[in-house]
């Protein structure tokens, strides 16, 4: 039943009885009080209220649905079990379904994935083999150059041609890989070897100038490598590259240690350098990552490979090379060091191609993975639609037999046969559903039973009375429960509201505000824990020191004086301090205090007042730039002053408004007090900090400085950036920065708002120009050429009556007369709405051919150039004097106008003056208002100046370019 606002029963819907006031109106539903039973009782009498209860609980059909109506029930309803048990599986076969495209389509890219990842593979191979065949060309060629030799010479040659074959066959593998440009890559690689390879063959280079070039081209081929072998699909895959990539890095770091030490061993043994170089500690570090990311039977390999007589006499040459003096005897031979590296380079070149076998085997195997993972789920994704098809088909049959029994014996129930008995008997819910109609007549009669006890308990006014609701289940049981709990909620009802009072007294009396009572000896003497959350100290140290010792050293002076005026018995209202909390802040507390000098306390309350102080200097500097923005100063003027806002409000050593660049760059907008980001040496970590908001998108802190994003509308668009010269500065500094740069995205908002308006009311202005032209070409072109033709139609027609005074001849004269005035108004109209003198002739005519049709006489002094002026501007400047002469005749009564035009310092003055009653307004009236918004729409200015009785005189500025 629906109730109202005001707690009684709705007897729009719902009332049995129909009729405001009836006992229909008090609801005796689960939880209803028990008084409006009795008051029904009472007023409406214990007859009506039995008739009421019997009416309650009859067996009536609910009401149709409005919408639907008595014999049209909703579409669900109009179904069989079986059509609604089949939509039912419907849903999740659908979801099914859905679920297996979405993951063939997955597991499909995924496949994509990893053969582009194994075609890269196969790509970085054939580069790695030219990387190698560089490798060899390049100790060949320092072996050519410090050892000139016919053998050294046909090694070197050996070493090209190599290298020749290798670039041939990676150029036709990087064919097939299109997403990167390896072969334009490769190109450049073949002419860096075509130019280096002529240097050497003339001798222009040393040793150490072709150990370089060649490093720079493996430096390239290795970075080619290492673009391909990024795409890393899998986690196995990604090892297998790192692994493959890190082992590549330590041959070239143990290959230019080769050739390094190579010129070192050539040179005579009396300037040989002892310095090592910084290639082992680079070797080293790629075999550390190589250990990490490779296979145990790799890093075994790695393990003996090094521990060879090879790998121990590299060791020796850099320990010598380490040593501070070491002997000359010591020393390698020349030969003897290139074959040492060279066999260590070759272990560690077989390692390199194993780790490729293992890169190449793990993406192929990944990718038949994934193949077969596509195939075998479609396959259990189609079994288990089959299965469920089927077990759907079966439960409907299962269900829908059974439910047919049920339904005859539920009709056979609701037409009040209780004696009609179901014969099915399944364990399944239409069975329990059989047994429960089996059970409805019991439970009938008992609760009609129930409810004539409940009626003779309230014609008796025995309010104590209890229905056996133990008898019962569920909604009876709710209902009679309902009733027999509505005497003891009175009892509980008073027991929580007598709670709920000392509950409020108790909040009542906890304070947030820091309350105390202090001695004239100025110790503390008790403080809530108001004071403890927020000074941070525990309440025995604030009572075992001198109150004046956790004031701010600033503000000791003035908490004396105000102390000594409490001791004096004065009154301390709204008194401002600064108190320095546990951690180092310092907070501000206002104090209201009363002192009782007969007894020498002061009883005081403060209320922390930090974050209100610390908001009005922020809302003041918001206000200030605001004005700025409000007033339109220009954009640089903005962004200094919120630089020197953002100086002033954190109190910090400088502070820059910075701007981010589509190429990375940052370009500073406005500074305060320092040198901003990229001005100096002392930039770095403003500098730094600036980069950290670019990457995080979030405030930041870099050493002394801060930063803070500036969004415009969800872009990152720049940053404001804090600094310190000497400290630190302090925590939280952060989100007070990001707070104050929502300033900054509002005046960046603002103005391009401001700009997009500008351009917006140009666009404006020109589609109403183009439409008055538009009109004004239609009605000239059609109906001005229509009322033409019916002029001579009718002067034809005049001319052919030969009495002319004869009524058909007044009356054709007198249509005539109608069809030329009409035409002259059709020609105001037309050169109202656009004239077509303004086209053709210019502003000059246009203005000329206004004052000859004005009302009022015009005098013209019009400077203007020969050539057009910009067709908006003539627009607009036409517009302007026609609106001023129409105002100067309908308002103002002017008797002469005056009008002047002339170009001056690319602007076109133009200056209308008349002799009228004066008191116009810009705010009043929608044609100056409309001038207004068209000449500030192409960049111009009106200003209107009109003393009551003076006349007006306007002058507008509108820009040429």
């Amino acid at each position: 039943m629906q109730r109202s606002g005001s707690g009684r029963p709705n007897s729009r819907r719902g009332t049995p009885q129909g009729r405001p006031g009836s006992p229909a109106d008090v609801a005796l539903g689960p939880g209803a009080p028990l008084a409006r039973v009795a008051l029904a009782a009472r007023f409406a009498g214990a007859a009506r209220l039995r008739a009421w209860l019997r009416t309650r609980f009859r067996r009536d059909r609910p009401p149709p649905h409005p919408r639907l109506g008595p014999d049209r029930p909703p579409f669900l309803s109009r179904l069989r079990v079986g059509s609604k048990l089949m939509l039912l599986v419907l849903l999740p076969v659908t979801g099914l379904l859905a679920f297996t495209a979405f993951s063939a389509v997955a597991q499909w890219e995924e496949a994509r994935m990893l053969g582009r990842f194994h075609t890269a593979t196969e790509v970085s191979f054939a580069t790695t083999a030219v990387s190698d065949a560089v490798a060899g060309e390049r100790i060949a060629a320092v072996e050519a150059r410090l050892r000139p030799a016919p053998g050294t010479v046909a090694g070197r040659s050996v070493a090209e041609r190599a290298t020749g074959r290798a670039l041939t066959r990676a150029a036709g593998r990087a064919v097939s890989w299109p997403e990167a440009d390896v072969a334009g890559r490769l190109d450049a690689v073949s002419r860096r070897l075509h130019a280096v390879r002529v240097q050497t063959g003339t001798g222009s280079l040393t040793a150490r100038a072709i150990a370089q070039e060649y490093q720079g081209i493996e430096d390239e081929l290795l970075d080619t490598v290492g673009t391909l072998e990024s795409g890393r699909p899998t986690r196995a895959s990604g090892q297998a590259a790192d692994a493959h990539i890190a082992i590549l890095g330590a041959i070239e770091a143990a290959e230019r240690e080769q050739a390094e030490i190579a010129v070192l061993l050539d040179a005579p043994s009396g300037r040989r350098p002892t310095a090592t170089g910084r290639w082992p500690a680079l070797e080293e570090a790629q075999l550390g990552e190589f250990r990490q990311k490779t296979s145990d039977q790799l890093r075994a390999e790695l393990y003996i490979t090094q521990f060879q007589a090879p790998g121990r006499a590299v060791r020796k040459v850099r320990d010598l090379l380490a040593a501070p003096d070491p002997k000359a005897t010591a020393w390698p031979s020349y030969s003897l060091w290139l074959a040492d590296s060279k066999d260590r380079i070759d272990a560690l070149r077989g390692i390199q191609d194993r780790a490729a076998h293992e890169l190449a085997g793990t993406a192929a195997n990944d990718l038949s993975s994934a193949r077969v993972r596509s195939v075998r789920d479609l396959a259990v994704s189609l079994a288990v639609l089959a299965v469920v098809t089927v077990l759907a088909l079966a439960l409907r049959r299962s269900i829908t037999r059974p439910l047919g029994e049920v339904s005859a014996g539920a009709r056979a129930l609701s037409s009040g046969d209780l004696s009609y008995d179901i014969r099915y008997a399944g364990r399944d819910e239409l069975g329990d559903v059989a047994d429960t109609f089996r059970e409805l007549r019991v439970t009938t009669e008992k609760l009609a039973a129930e409810i004539r006890s409940m009626n003779t308990a309230i014609d008796d006014n025995r309010l104590e009375h209890r229905a056996d609701v133990l008898s019962f289940d569920g909604t009876w049981a709710q209902l009679l429960g309902g009733m027999n709990g509505t005497m003891a909620s009175f009892a509980a009802a008073h027991g929580r509201r007598r709670k709920a009072e000392r509950e409020l007294e108790g909040i009542f009396n906890l304070s947030p505000d820091l309350l105390c009572i202090t001695g004239v000896d100025g110790y503390f003497k008790r403080v809530n824990p108001a004071f403890e959350r927020t000074l941070g100290y525990s309440g025995e140290e604030l009572l075992a020191k001198p109150s004046i010792e956790f004031v701010h050293r600033e503000d000791r002076h003035t908490t004396r004086v105000a102390l000594d005026r409490l001791a004096g018995g004065v009154e301390l209202a709204e008194f401002e301090n600064r108190y320095l909390r546990e951690d180092g802040t310092e907070c501000w507390l206002q104090w209201s205090a009363r002192p009782v000098p007969e007894e020498g306390l002061v009883y005081a309350a403060a209320r922390d007042v930090t974050e209100s102080r610390r908001t009005a200097r922020e809302q003041s500097a918001l206000r200030r730039v605001a004005t700025r923005v409000a007033h339109g100063e220009p954009p640089d003027s903005v962004f200094g002053a919120v630089a020197d806002e953002v100086g002033d409000l954190l109190s910090v050593g400088g502070a820059a408004v910075l701007r981010y660049e589509p190429d990375g760059a940052l370009t500073v907008l406005g500074a305060a007090r320092v040198p901003a980001p990229g001005a100096g040496s002392g930039s770095a970590e403003s500098e730094a900090a600036a980069r950290e908001v670019a990457r995080t998108r979030t405030a930041a802190r870099v050493g002394r400085s801060v930063g803070a994003p500036i969004v415009v509308d969800g872009r990152l668009w720049g940053v404001v950036v804090a600094s310190s010269l000497l400290e630190p500065l302090p925590g939280g500094t952060e989100s007070r920065l990001a707070d104050f740069t929502e300033l900054i995205a509002t005046a960046v908002a603002n103005a391009d708002s401001r700009a997009q308006l500008t351009a917006s009311r140009a666009r404006v202005v020109a589609a109403g120009d183009a439409s008055r032209r538009r009109i004004e070409r239609d009605l000239h072109d059609g109906v001005q050429q229509r009322l033409v033709a019916l002029q001579l139609d009718l002067r034809l027609a005049e001319s052919m009556i030969t009495d002319r005074s004869c009524e058909l001849a007044q009356q054709i004269a007198h249509v005539g007369k109608g069809l030329d005035d009409a035409f002259q108004d059709l020609l105001q109209v037309a050169r109202g709405i656009h004239p077509a003198i303004l086209s053709k002739g210019g502003l000059g005519p246009a203005l000329r051919s206004l004052a000859r049709r004005s009302a009022v006489p015009v005098e013209l002094d019009l400077r203007l150039p020969t050539e057009r002026l910009p067709e908006q501007l003539e627009v607009a400047a036409y517009y302007v004097t026609s609106e001023c002469l129409t105002n100067a005749a309908k308002h103002a009564h002017a008797s002469v106008v005056e009008v002047a035009a002339e170009i001056r310092d690319d602007f076109l003055e133009l200056t209308i003056r008349d002799d009228g009653v004066g008191g116009a307004e810009l705010g009043r009236g929608s044609g100056l208002i409309g001038l207004v918004d068209r000449v500030e729409a192409i960049g111009g200015k009106l200003d209107v100046a009109s003393p009551p009785g003076e006349g007006t005189t306007m002058t507008v500025r509108l820009p040429l370019a």
